[in-house]
């Protein structure tokens, strides 16, 4: 990447124009946060309802008290602790900060990434002091992508947006996002789990993080059906993977399978990932599109290990099969044996 397309991407952006430039997460469609026409060509490409908030992302160094208003100390500490990094803290937004950006909030997710790329991006954008409003690049509810070919893929080649390529996304899920605007009432919550967990927030700040409430900010990524591949997805213990398989295949059913622990399957397609979280976080996405390439009529994805370790993994699987809810236990009925 070099710097004269660094310069041009941050002129694209002054401009009102849109980027895709990838982060340690996911690729990122940026706009000017502070530019409402530029945010909504963000949701007109998505196709994301206006309601559902972005994340503004900033340059390292920039000044945290121009976008949100009444910060308290524990936002500070996790700052200095987890910036440039997958940490998203929600905070009041500012007055002047454009309501375009949180759904219509008084609230602002902000995070600095810490992608070289979307570090030089962001530097060069308005001097280091702007911020991109940069939700997945992808339509709305479908798999995020981890490499620039994804968001090709995804707006098949579209001349409105810029895609900046830093090879794969290294963490590959979404950033942790952490509720702070409500502290003194509620403390610090958790609306979407990520690489950064619980456990590593309340050691800096000193409290452990809660499940959402129902009165909690809205934030990007978190509706029961999201991150969703075409095909529909089933998750399955592992115990349970070979059995299925064999039931599914006697139906004459097409499936891809995604897993970890060794298997001798009876799938069209397969795709193993590493049996630590964040090894299997980094390949997660690609694997879903990869099986979902392949024309499988289900994605039957091997449950993983449920401790707080896989939390963030486990998240994005559960809302990936949300919209499946059913689809297994129909194709394994008697009757829908393929003539």
């Amino acid at each position: 990447m070099t710097q004269q397309a660094i310069l041009d991407a941050a002129a694209r952006l002054a401009a009102g124009g849109l980027v895709a430039f990838p982060t340690e997460t996911v690729y990122g469609l940026g706009a000017d946060a502070e530019n409402p026409a530029a945010v909504a060509s963000i949701y007109a490409a998505k196709g994301r309802p206006n309601d559902h908030p972005v994340i503004v992302h900033l340059a390292p160094g920039a000044d945290l008290d121009y976008w949100a208003a009444d910060i308290p100390e524990e936002a500070r500490q996790l700052v200095a602790a987890f910036w440039p990094g997958p940490l998203t803290l929600i905070l009041k937004r500012h007055a002047h900060i454009p309501d375009a950006v949180s759904g219509g909030q008084d609230t602002v997710g902000l995070r600095c990434p810490s992608h070289p790329v979307a570090m030089a991006l962001l530097s060069a954008f308005k001097g280091g002091q702007g911020g991109v409003a940069a939700p997945s690049a992808n339509k709305f509810g479908n798999v995020s992508p981890t490499t620039a070919q994804h968001v090709r893929d995804e707006f098949g080649g579209d001349a409105g947006i810029a895609v900046l390529d830093g090879g794969a996304s290294q963490v590959g899920i979404e950033s942790t996002i952490l509720d702070l605007s409500r502290l003194a009432t509620h403390g610090p919550v958790l609306l979407r789990p990520g690489h950064i967990g619980a456990a590593q927030i309340a050691a800096v700040i000193g409290a452990m993080p809660v499940a959402p409430d129902q009165t909690a900010p809205r934030a990007s990524g978190t509706l029961e059906s999201h991150y969703a591949p075409k095909a529909p997805v089933a998750l399955v213990p592992g115990e349970q993977v070979q059995g299925t398989l064999n039931a599914l295949a006697e139906r004459g059913r097409k499936v891809a399978l995604i897993h970890y622990s060794p298997l001798l399957t009876r799938a069209c397609a397969q795709h193993a990932l590493p049996e630590d979280p964040a090894g299997y976080a980094h390949g997660l996405y690609a694997a879903l599109r990869a099986m979902d390439r392949t024309e499988a009529e289900l994605i039957l994805v091997e449950t993983p290990p449920q401790d707080d370790n896989w939390l963030g993994v486990n998240d994005r699987l559960r809302r990936a099969a949300h919209g499946s809810t059913g689809i297994l236990q129909d194709f394994l009925a008697k009757d829908s044996l393929q003539r």
